[in-house]
């Protein structure tokens, strides 16, 4: 059996504590959410108070569509995703937007992400 769901109309909405939200949809064992990271999110400030953890601690795999983000890992290194980008980052990481646009990724590394520990 096939199904479908829209982005349009998630299963789910968590908010960040400040500048955003992703929006989960689950279709059987997938999950997708669609992140909007607005300007002035930064992970240590707006999902650290949710996910309880010093860095985040999500795998995550997708695609940036719009907008920018730096993501600094706990060994210092930093990438910067841009629209176009695929990503697989690894755990243990800060992140933050890039100037005044929203960055917009969807991430299928998202089934946990921003839930309270």
């Amino acid at each position: 059996m096939s199904d479908k769901l829209n982005m349009e109309s998630p299963q789910e909405r968590r908010p960040f504590k400040d500048h955003g939200h992703v929006d989960v949809v689950t279709l059987g064992e997938f999950t997708i959410g669609r992140g909007v990271f607005e300007p002035g999110w930064r992970w240590s400030e707006d999902v650290k108070p949710i996910a309880g953890t010093e860095s985040c601690q999500v795998h995550h795999t997708g695609i940036c569509l719009s907008g920018r983000m730096t993501v600094r890992f706990d060994d210092g290194q930093e990438l910067t995703i841009e629209p176009g980008d695929v990503v697989n980052l690894d755990p243990g990481h800060d992140a933050w937007t890039v100037g005044e646009e929203p960055c917009v990724i969807l991430d299928t590394g998202i089934a946990g992400y921003a839930k309270p520990a």
